[in-house]
């Protein structure tokens, strides 16, 4: 995984996945799917609510290992399967001290059956993108994409 924290707003996280961008696209869009791999390694979802429709929301409430909780939320602003995904994002956790709004861009490319993910995250401000890049972030989403290909290589 290739994270790139710029000069502006904005954090790109790159990974490839050996599988169709389809099944990539549904492993971030289907609660079951969702349910396998979303989350560091000692961290469980243990609520997905999506409605995925231009407008709809989603919820996502994550467990840690010490009794920690975080919830994420948003809605969708662009639906393009299996290529792109837009929504907002909301992340209320232990950590966070207000709720921020992000634009998350989802692109996935696909070659010869392998999937390159490309996820740019657009914060509200350089200082709330720093404290979230400070927090572990990358750590945590390089673990559950670890999950997320193991997924891939499972179902």
């Amino acid at each position: 995984m290739k994270v790139i924290v710029g000069t502006g707003r904005d954090i790109v996280i790159t990974r490839e996945f050996a599988a169709p961008r389809a099944r990539v696209f549904a492993a971030h869009t289907e609660p079951d799917l969702l349910m396998r791999w979303f989350g560091p390694h000692d961290w469980r979802l243990t609520v997905c609510e999506i409605d995925l429709r231009i407008g709809g929301g989603w919820r996502y409430v994550m467990h840690g290992s010490q009794g920690q909780e975080m919830v994420l939320r948003g809605s969708y602003l662009e639906i393009d399967p299996p290529a792109r995904l837009v929504t907002t994002e909301t992340n209320v956790d232990c950590h966070a001290r207000a709720d921020h709004e992000s634009i998350a861009t989802l692109e996935l490319t696909e070659n010869a059956g392998r999937t390159t993910l490309t996820n740019t995250i657009r914060f509200p401000t350089r200082e709330i993108r720093d404290a979230v890049v400070a927090s572990g972030m990358d750590r945590g989403v390089a673990q559950g994409y670890d999950r997320l290909a193991h997924t891939m290589e499972t179902s």
